[in-house]
């Protein structure tokens, strides 16, 4: 067991980011300049790439994308057994996707719960960016995820990554390796992490993205069991609202 926490006490998460504007083009003047400067300091990893190419992968940077779904999901005991309930947020309006969860984390995650916020690569990539999206849409941080001026055994973030990692910091491991490697049954998907943007804003096929989200959340969940040494949570028992 890698963690003291029963499962039932965490909400775990997953998000999908893309590009705030479609094409490259379509940026605002204030921006573009400031996109070809973050351009330019990725070209020395992607030689010969130009800013107009490097755009598709916009989406993953808080200050040029936006969070088009936020899937959580949590397990809890129905007839004596474990299942999983997920519910996702999504919507065209970033604001009032972050809105609704917000109110959500409010209320059932204030500053005196002993829940946990969970994800796979959470604390690089979620968490924060959950945060600063929510910072430029003007709504006001849920505590669980304001980590400013707390302590570290204050912060009620978990990352799966970080947990496998054990305190190694040379590299990321994707969450599709390590559910291969654990033997974790996955749904053959014709979607991965690269082409949201182009679901998104060429095929306009949001739900596509939910549903690629939500198998994220179920994969997280059922790795942490493979960590804490419990049983898988079995397919006919997951409960998507």
């Amino acid at each position: 067991m890698l963690i003291q926490k029963p499962i039932e006490q965490i909400l775990f998460i997953d998000i999908e980011t893309v590009p705030l504007y479609p094409l490259y083009e379509d940026l605002p003047e204030k921006l573009r300049p400031l996109w070809d400067k973050k351009a330019a300091f990725l070209t020395s990893a992607i030689k010969d790439t130009s800013p107009e190419e490097l755009y598709q992968r916009a989406g993953i940077y808080s200050e040029f994308g936006k969070i088009v779904c936020i899937s959580a999901g949590i397990v809890c005991h129905e007839n004596q057994k474990r299942v999983v309930r997920i519910k996702s947020f999504a919507d065209h309006d970033e604001s009032k996707l972050l809105q609704d969860f917000a109110s959500m984390l409010h209320k059932h995650y204030g500053p005196t719960t002993n829940k946990t916020l969970c994800a796979h690569n959470g604390k690089e990539f979620d968490f924060p960016y959950i945060a600063r999206r929510m910072l430029i849409n003007g709504i006001k941080l849920p505590d669980i995820i304001n980590n400013t001026g707390k302590k570290p055994w204050e912060v009620n973030l978990l990352d799966t990554m970080e947990l496998w990692k054990f305190g190694d910091y040379k590299s990321y491991t994707s969450l599709d390796l390590l559910t291969a490697i654990f033997d974790i049954p996955t749904p053959k998907d014709d979607i991965d992490g690269s082409q949201v943007g182009h679901v998104y804003w060429v095929e306009k096929d949001l739900d596509r993205i939910v549903a690629y989200c939500q198998k994220d959340v179920v994969a997280t969940i059922q790795l942490f069991l493979k960590f804490q040494g419990e049983k898988l949570i079995d397919d006919a028992d997951i409960q998507i609202s």
